[in-house]
């Protein structure tokens, strides 16, 4: 196969390429390193913000931009550089921020100022949204900032709204806010599986997906014609499954993924993405 008839693979992060203790395993590090020197064209579309993704993938040279915060952003991993914002509009921020407020929850407001992204905090009132506080505080999270005025965070350029509470509640919430806004918004209303018991609602642009963020840097990095493999494992996958010219779902998936997915791999625990890629990336299975 010609190099230029190389496909595009792009990977979901957690639940998928990494293992569910967050890391990056040695074999899919070193495959995935041995194969980007050969010229293997390998991106990452995930629900993770930049500085949540370069302590995971710390010495994969990834050449081509990520998409992050689900397509909110596309980025250039080393530097930080957005080549893409899609922002929420600035006349639903104050509905949005008063249908939270009334539900009684304050949100980690996501942002980028016009010169570094942001992550603003204020109240911490539940003990999922204080674990995810102290995994970024852990992290040193170069973003998070507290906010006595919360709400002016939303003068900057907002790229996501996260609620956090139990399921029952979130879900109560994501359809009331669907119900006003659902033609100008993208909601993800799931369980954190590193936090379990607590649900986080994420409230991006409409047209914050997975699929217009790869599509963007398709046209970008002029790969528009290059067959596109994906792999996932949640509903904030589905719409990049649905563009793609093969989607492979982890074994571990959700089940309404695989029923989307042309093939089932390896679950993220036994390295699927990466065997499956070092097996067929050429075009000639090993």
């Amino acid at each position: 196969m010609r190099p230029t008839d190389f496909p595009l693979y792009v990977s979901d992060l957690d639940g998928t390429l990494l293992r569910n203790d967050t890391s990056l395993s040695q074999y899919s590090r070193d495959t995935l390193n041995a194969l980007l020197d050969q010229g293997l064209l390998f991106t990452v579309a995930s629900a993770r913000s930049i500085a949540t993704m370069r302590h995971v993938l710390a010495d994969l040279p990834l050449r081509l931009p990520v998409v992050e915060f689900n397509g909110s952003f596309v980025s250039d991993l080393a530097s930080g550089q957005h080549y893409l914002i899609h922002d929420l509009h600035r006349d639903i921020l104050s509905e949005l921020w008063q249908q939270i407020a009334d539900a009684g929850y304050t949100p980690f407001i996501s942002t980028y100022d016009g010169t570094a992204d942001r992550l603003y905090y204020r109240d911490i009132t539940n003990d999922g949204m204080a674990w995810y506080l102290r995994n970024r505080q852990l992290h040193q999270d170069p973003r998070l900032r507290y906010l006595a005025d919360l709400q002016s965070g939303l003068d900057d350029q907002v790229v996501c709204l996260t609620v956090i509470g139990p399921g029952p509640e979130l879900e109560k919430l994501d359809e009331a806010i669907n119900q006003r806004h659902a033609e100008r918004i993208q909601t993800h209303c799931y369980e954190n599986q590193y936090s379990p018991g607590w649900h986080w609602l994420t409230i991006h642009d409409a047209r914050a997906t997975k699929e217009q963020g790869i599509l963007s840097l398709k046209r970008m990095q002029g790969l528009e014609d290059r067959r596109l493999v994906v792999f996932g494992d949640q509903v904030n996958d589905l719409d990049m499954f649905e563009m793609a010219d093969e989607a492979l779902a982890v074994a571990n998936a959700i089940p309404a993924l695989k029923e989307r997915a042309t093939g089932i791999i390896d679950t993220n625990e036994e390295d699927g993405v990466a065997r499956y890629i070092s097996a067929h990336w050429n075009g000639t299975p090993k």
